[in-house]
């Protein structure tokens, strides 16, 4: 029986693949319609601090748990907390990632159905000349959906299977680079449109007026979704690190290209949306029935729109790839022989927990439960619920059960930094990071 524990075979492959899990449909999706209803700029200024301040703070806590230990999350707190419940901590993660790949891979499945469409020219001008309808009536074909939910899974499976090196780093050694390169060309196109500027005015000038209690915690939220943290995905990526390798340098640089990210994601899509006299707050329905309806437009839209579906294609399976991983690194325990079965019955098994949610806008259209149809219950227990309590615990854990050399060794190995880094960080995990969690989490609860 094997025990060789797989490795990222370089630092940059490790940034690409755990840029990959924070570069998700948190980013492309998400940010910019939660900005379009929260004051544009303001939100995005509040966004960056708080992914800068206490993200980052957090990312690191995670590393510093998974590089120390080099073992699966559940491992990994039983090995730092012997006798202890705080394995729970890795539970929660397994099963917070496992419901979130459940609804995930049914948006996956959407993009890759829109993405077939545009390639074939069934997502220009549409019979009835309205999106939101064609929307409506692809998701509610519970058929081509669900082929689509299966065929997103599959691809995951197949890539996790292949392991560290040769599944998860060679995959996001492609797609992440050609997710920048797509990216740049959505932005130049974007910024190249009559009345651009409008848009960019909106996503980069703050208005202040309309930032209340919920885009602070909204923004909040989006720092800790856009870097995958709470579910110790971290945990699993950093513990196939090499020892030698910087986790503040690391944790810098995904950060960074988060961030990146984030904001390309603005250029590329408001000044479209303002262009053509669109409203910005649309809501979650902004890439599939108004980003479309911009593309349609422009001078060769439908490639535009093409290419746009495959960079969210990408972004959303480099993320998938991390929710799976979690699981089969548990399951497989370091035996790499057992990674296959691992990979094809956790995926299939997550498929099968999806199906509730893919059937939402189709056959259980009309089954609520408090007044949430299944998919949105699913959407509100993990990113309201189990996403901050999991990045509480994380943060409460770190400063009570590692030990103190412990931290300081692993935190700054090969950072060149000093005392004075890992003091301020240590006030910031112990302190800063778990009352602004505290916080959000007991408004999400309605506790005030």
């Amino acid at each position: 029986m094997s025990n060789t524990r797989d490795q990222w075979k370089s630092k940059i492959g490790f940034i690409l693949a755990a840029a990959g899990s924070a570069i998700g449909l948190g980013a492309v999706w998400k940010l910019p319609y939660v900005a379009g209803t929260s004051g544009g700029g303001a939100f995005f200024i509040i966004f960056l601090a708080f992914t800068l301040i206490l993200g980052t703070s957090l990312l690191l806590a995670e590393f510093v748990i998974g590089r120390k230990t080099q073992k699966s999350p559940i491992q990994a707190y039983k090995e730092l907390a012997p006798g202890t419940p705080w394995y729970w901590v890795g539970i929660l993660g397994i099963i917070s990632s496992c419901l979130i790949l459940s609804f995930y891979a049914v948006v996956g499945g959407w993009i890759l159905t829109y993405f077939v469409r545009s390639l074939t020219g069934g997502m220009t001008n549409p019979p009835t000349g309205d999106y939101g309808m064609l929307f409506g009536s692809i998701i509610s074909n519970h058929w081509e959906v669900g082929i689509a939910h299966l065929a997103f899974i599959i691809i995951t499976i197949l890539v996790v299977q292949g392991g560290i090196q040769k599944g998860i780093e060679r995959a996001s050694s492609i797609m992440m680079p050609a997710l920048f390169v797509i990216f740049i060309i959505l932005v130049i196109r974007s910024l190249t449109l009559d009345g651009a500027m409008q848009g960019v005015r909106f996503f980069l000038q703050p208005d202040f007026s309309k930032v209340g209690g919920d885009t602070i915690l909204f923004a909040l939220g989006q720092a800790f979704f856009s870097l995958s943290l709470g579910v110790s995905i971290m945990v699993t990526y950093s513990s196939y690190l090499d020892k030698k390798e910087s986790l503040v340098r690391s944790a810098s640089s995904i950060v960074g290209l988060s961030i990146l990210i984030a904001f390309l994601s603005g250029l590329a899509i408001f000044p479209g949306v303002f262009a053509f006299g669109l409203e910005p707050n649309e809501g979650p329905s902004l890439i599939f029935t108004v980003l479309p309806a911009v593309f349609s437009e422009m001078a060769f839209g439908g490639v535009f729109l093409s290419l746009f579906l495959l960079l969210l294609l990408f972004a959303t399976l480099t993320s998938a790839f991390s929710l799976l991983e979690i699981v089969v690194s548990s399951a497989a325990r370091n035996q790499p022989e057992r990674r296959k079965a691992a990979a094809w019955i956790g995926g299939l098994g997550i498929f099968v927990l999806g199906i509730p949610s893919n059937l939402s806008y189709g056959v259980l259209s009309e089954w609520f439960v408090f007044g949430n149809t299944f998919f949105d219950n699913i959407d509100f227990l993990v990113s309201n619920i189990l996403l901050p309590l999991g990045a509480l615990l994380i943060s409460f854990f770190v400063p009570l059960k590692m030990k103190h050399q412990d931290l300081k060794e692993e935190l700054l190995r090969g950072s060149g930094l000093g005392e004075g880094f890992f003091r301020s960080w240590m006030i910031m995990i112990r302190y800063i990071t778990p009352i602004a969690i505290l916080f959000a989490f007991l408004d999400v609860l309605g506790v005030w």
